[in-house]
This record gives structure tokens, sequence and C-alpha cells, in this order.
């Protein structure tokens, strides 16, 4: 029997966790694997955590204080599993994701086709357009592969559903702690290529998951300056000045990196600029 640790973090959004582990745990069931679930509960004050006890017991919470946001809490869920038991396999998932009920089965489909040794990410799309919303991509033309019944090789992953044996986590390890919310499952796939594997989509879409805004508040002109100046430094800015400038200077080299911090700051101060 093959075992597989799906990871999560969660923060105050009971229903969609819910949502989300029914999904999971009504998965059609393949023969030769067993799920554990291990959830990061990132300081949730709406009843999260005790939900997920009453409902689904077997799921192993770890505990967090609301600092972590979706990398940190990732990396503790990963931690406590990878310390529980040597897993065949660590699943990503994002608590905003419905998956289908084949999800499970077609994304272990095509681990298979890759022998087991490399990252396959599961696509997901919208649910009232059936577009693709987040999946993988090569870095050189920055669009999002929409699955067409065959592996596509990519070299960034969305996290929302990706699927890691265990060949690649024992020699890349967790998630770079360094990230605090988002860039930590770009790191992870680029860092994993370095290490001599290869990052997939699956061929089928496995759930729905309706995208973030095109542009987050920091980006706007209709923000105030310095409000502006304190989202572009929050987590949830999805562009953290310091963290990106490590994610692409290990990545892209320190001209670009230099470019970009530069250039991200020009922006903060004329919006304008953002098409």
């Amino acid at each position: 029997m093959k075992t597989i640790a799906v990871l999560i973090t969660v923060h105050n959004r009971k229903n969609k966790t819910l949502q989300c582990l029914t999904h999971l745990f009504d998965q059609r069931a393949v023969e030769g694997y067993q799920l554990e679930v291990y959830l990061t509960d990132d300081g949730c004050t709406d009843g999260t955590a005790q939900a997920v006890r009453n409902q689904y017991p077997s799921v192993h919470i770890v505990q967090g204080d609301g600092t972590l946001f979706w990398n940190r809490g990732m990396h503790r869920a990963w931690q406590a599993a990878s310390q529980t038991k040597d897993y065949d396999f660590y699943l990503w998932l994002n608590d905003d994701t419905v998956l289908f009920a084949d999800a499970m089965k077609n994304i272990l489909t095509a681990s298979k086709q890759t022998y087991f040794s490399a990252i396959v990410c599961g696509a997901t799309c919208a649910k009232a357009t059936q577009l693709v919303t987040y999946s993988g991509w090569l870095h050189s033309s920055k669009k999002l592969l929409a699955p067409n019944s065959k592996l596509q090789q990519c070299n960034i992953v969305n996290g929302n559903f990706v699927l890691v044996p265990k060949v690649v986590f024992d020699k890349v390890g967790n998630l770079d702690w360094k990230f605090r919310h988002a860039i930590g499952d770009f790191d992870y796939g680029l860092r994993a290529q370095k290490a001599g594997f290869k990052c997939f989509i699956a061929p089928q879409f496995v759930g729905t998951c309706e995208a973030n805004p095109t542009l987050p508040k920091w980006c706007l002109k209709t923000t105030p300056l310095i409000k502006r100046l304190k989202l572009l430094y929050s987590p949830l800015g999805y562009a953290e000045p310091i963290p990106f400038f490590i994610y692409e200077k290990r990545h892209f080299g320190l001209l670009i990196a230099l470019k970009h911090f530069f250039s991200i700051h020009l922006r903060v101060l004329m919006p304008q600029l953002w098409k």
C-alpha cells in the first residue's frame, strides 16, 4: 500500500475548507493508495479547526499562530507529515480548490507515466467558463498551460494541487521558509529542476478554483500611496520585494532581480505604469 500525505494550510475559510475536504474524501477510490491529511490551522478564529475535527477526525491538525500564510503553513504541514511517516508521495492542496471525482486517479496515473520521478501539477479551471485558472507554465512564455489529454512539461507550477514523489522530496526537501505566502511553489519547481527532476501538468483538469483578481490593490492608482507601499510589503501582496528578490536572484540572476526590485517600487509610486 502506497501512502500519500495531503498537505493543506487554512486561515478563516471554514466553509471552503470543509468543501475542499469533502471533495477530497469523496474521491473515487484508487486501489493501492492510502491518503492521510495534514492541515495547518494558521490561527483560525472562525471555528475551522473544530469543524474539521468534528467532521474529519482522521485529519492531523498542525497548529499555527496566524502569521504563517500559505508557504510557511504548507512548510509546517509538510514538516509534520515527513516527521510522522516516510510517505511515498506528498500532495499540496489549496483549500479553495474543489476537486473533480477522478482528480486523485488522474494525477497518480500521470505520475506513473513519469515512473513516479517527477512533480505533477494538476490544472484547475473556472467553474463557469471551464478556462484554465491555475496550472504550470513555461517561464519563457508566462502563459498558463491548459490540459490537452497529454502530459505537458513545464518549469513553474502553481501550488493548488501538486503531487511530489518521495524521490523528489528526499533530494529537494521542503518548501523554503524564506517565503511567507507566495513564490514558494514557483521556487520549489525550479529547485527540483536544478536537482535533476522534471515538472509536468496532468492531462486533465483536476477541479475548479476561481482566479484571483488580475492586479492587487497596491497596483491601483485609486489606492493611496502609503497604503500601496504597505500592501506591497504585505505577504498578501503576492510580490513582497525582499522574498521576490531572493527568488529571482536564485533562479534568474542578479541583474534581473535588481531590475525588478527597482521597477516594482517605481510602479508603486507611478501606478499608471501598470497596463
